[in-house]
């Protein structure tokens, strides 16, 4: 017995430690810079990616809620007008928090669903389905 305690042990010792503080889900800090009057986000397209959602309805979330107008040019978001970085974070949480997060377990392993005229955000891992504004 003593052999397999000893064995156990020796495995325990050679197994990597989890570097992380038990949270898996970090959003990206939006990365850009300015034009003159306008605001450059570079890495729009991996924070969509990065949350499984559509980049045509993240945008929309965020033009309305930044209250600015912008379009998209080739792998890039162009605001027409200068939004300090920490707002534009700040929207992306709010984003992530009402439309990727599960309400129930918090996990972001999340769809949205559109069920007539409904939009729901439907959880993959507890199967829990809860309603979200549908018109952004």
């Amino acid at each position: 017995m003593n052999d397999y305690e000893e064995l156990l042990n020796e495995a325990y010792s050679k197994i990597k430690k989890p570097e992380t503080s038990g949270e898996r889900f970090e959003i990206p800090k939006v990365e850009g810079h300015f034009e003159g009057k306008k605001t450059i986000l570079t890495n729009f397209f991996h924070i969509a990616d990065y949350i499984r959602r559509n980049p045509e309805h993240f945008q929309k979330f965020l033009l309305r809620e930044l209250a600015v107008s912008g379009q998209k040019e080739g792998d890039r978001l162009v605001f027409n007008m200068n939004v300090p970085s920490a707002k534009i974070n700040q929207k992306v949480e709010q984003y992530v928090k009402e439309f990727v997060l599960c309400k129930n377990c918090g996990k972001p392993d999340t769809e949205l669903v559109k069920e007539d005229r409904i939009a729901f955000v439907k959880c993959l891992a507890c199967g829990a389905k809860h309603s979200v504004r549908s018109k952004i």
